[in-house]
């Protein structure tokens, strides 16, 4: 339970998608070298956590699909619930997946990442491949970007592969463990969501 409060794959996730990036139609893989370079810049910028963090949601919002990762991470459970469960549901993971990024915000500092290379896999997605530099903290790390292209005015971040491992797809993992090991069943990841937002 304790790793699910963490939610630290998509806490890597949002504090690796630091940006500010207005939609126009690009490559992804020179999307995602503004997205990188917009990073150092709002990290290192001389305002307060309190602001880092307010902007740094606002941007979340417009550039992550959470809707999107939501509902993935949802898996088969989402076929259970009526309209206004899942929008219950999707209305309190958006809060759950804003509020792990920026309340761990102080733990990442100017990450650079050298993009590499993009391999198109079809009209809806794109892989961009980078390189997260290695620090005195830590090593080098392999970060595949998957970016959904579909509207190609606006790019939107999906799921990110840390070497080799899909966060979306342990993050629905995750999930699904907290749901089949509840009494309540769905409506006990809905608590653990609220109980996350609420502390």
């Amino acid at each position: 339970m304790q790793k699910f409060l963490k939610l630290n794959i998509f806490v890597l996730l949002i504090n690796l998608v630091i940006f500010y990036f207005p939609a126009h139609s690009e490559e992804p893989k020179i999307f995602i070298e503004t997205i990188t370079k917009e990073a150092s810049k709002i990290l290192s910028s001389d305002i307060s956590k309190f602001e880092k963090m307010s902007g740094l949601k606002v941007i979340a919002k417009e550039n992550v699909d959470i809707k999107g990762i939501g509902l993935y991470t949802l898996g088969s459970h989402r076929k259970n619930l009526t309209d206004s469960k899942k929008k219950e549901y999707l209305d309190l993971f958006n809060k759950y997946f804003l509020k792990s990024f920026s309340s761990r915000l102080a733990e990442y500092s100017d990450p650079k990442i050298n993009v590499l290379s993009q391999k198109k896999l079809n009209e809806k997605y794109t892989i961009v491949s980078s390189i997260l530099l290695a620090t005195d903290k830590r090593p080098e790390v392999k970060i595949d970007w998957r970016v959904y292209t579909k509207n190609k005015e606006k790019p939107l971040i999906r799921d990110l592969i840390i070497e080799g491992l899909s966060l979306a797809r342990t993050q629905k993992e995750e999930f699904n463990s907290v749901i089949t090991s509840s009494d309540n069943g769905i409506e006990g990841l809905f608590s653990n969501l609220k109980n996350f937002i609420k502390n």
